[in-house]
């Protein structure tokens, strides 16, 4: 079997966040729903940054934030997603790979451009993105190297990528060969409208694919078309090896395959700032115990410690190490 050089492979869209403080007034002019992703083409794109108010920019894409939460955790790290050529594409790779992670996946023609993310950061701390995918609508099967995946320990998908057949595929390509070459296979809800989209898909991934589930109450229970979460996570009891289920301050659940479920309280957080990357932060928290040998709770624990920490700011990347939250989660 192929040695396992990287603790966890991330495979997603390459996107540039645009984050800008707003008013809930801002989203009901714009017809935006509070707390979601909606995709949308050129035109609404350079319409609502025109309207937004001043801005950061900061590299983003849910599963590149989930690895770059892991490597600055200290994994080993590897990224398959697509920019363009041009400026804010360069943005992107310099600051992945400035983390540490390895990030080799060929630049796109500089049209469409690098994909970009309008996140609206509301006073409550609730984000809400509108997402140009831009280039990363290019990534293909042809991008994912099976001997990359088989030297992952495990292979980290966002359900983002479901919204383009072309990565679609590329993500079945990747998770044949993680099945092929002993590499688990995690996968994340992503968004409540992205299962609502796909939930028949994501059944049938679930059943025939994923070893480690991700989603938020509003993402699991929408799977299982209820509103009830005992429920919801009952519907996902036994189907995949460890399901990862969070509920912001109510901390988070994890469903083993065999055993009792696991709960976790939340970790404190002085002040939400800005909800992005939460979801992000915690799989990568998650996953680091996971590839270190932690057990479900310490894991859960570390991930609700990296979750606490990006929201108590602007953006959805660790600025530097948080190597200290490892001893913090024992």
């Amino acid at each position: 079997m192929t040695e396992k050089t990287y603790h966890v492979l991330g495979l997603g869209n390459a996107i540039l966040d645009i984050l800008a403080r707003t008013e809930d007034g801002f989203l009901d002019a714009q017809g935006m729903v509070k707390g979601t992703m909606a995709l949308i083409d050129t035109d609404r794109a350079e319409a609502i940054y025109a309207a937004m108010g001043p801005a950061i920019e900061s590299s983003g894409g849910s599963a590149a934030n989930t690895i770059a939460g892991l490597a600055a955790l200290g994994a080993r790290t590897a990224f398959v997603g697509r920019v363009a050529d041009d400026t804010l594409g360069q943005v992107f790779r310099h600051d992945i790979r400035a983390l540490g992670v390895a990030y080799d996946t060929p630049a796109a023609a500089p049209t469409p451009p690098t994909a970009r993310c309008f996140v609206l950061i509301t006073p409550d701390g609730q984000r809400t993105m509108n997402t140009y995918l831009g280039a990363s609508v290019h990534l293909s099967p042809d991008d994912v190297d099976e001997n990359e995946v088989a030297r992952a320990e495990i292979l980290y998908v966002e359900g983002y990528l479901w919204d383009l057949a072309p990565a679609k595929e590329a993500c079945l390509k990747a998770m044949r060969a993680a099945r092929r070459n002993g590499t688990r296979v995690a996968f994340s809800l992503s968004d409540k409208f992205c299962v609502d989209r796909f939930r028949a898909e994501f059944h049938r991934l679930i059943d025939d694919h994923i070893d480690i589930l991700f989603a938020n109450e509003a993402e699991i229970t929408a799977l299982a078309e209820t509103d009830d979460f005992d429920a919801a996570m009952r519907s996902v009891t036994g189907r995949v090896e460890i399901a990862a289920l969070t509920r912001s301050e109510h901390g988070s659940v994890i469903v083993p395959r065999e055993g009792a479920p696991v709960h976790v309280e939340a970790s404190p957080v002085e002040a939400v700032v800005d909800t992005t990357g939460a979801g992000d932060l915690y799989a990568a928290g998650f996953l680091y115990g996971l590839t270190h040998g932690f057990d479900l709770a310490r894991s859960a624990r570390l991930g609700g410690l990296a979750a606490a920490g990006i929201i108590g700011q602007i953006g959805p990347r660790p600025a530097g190490s948080i190597a200290d939250l490892v001893a913090r989660s024992a």
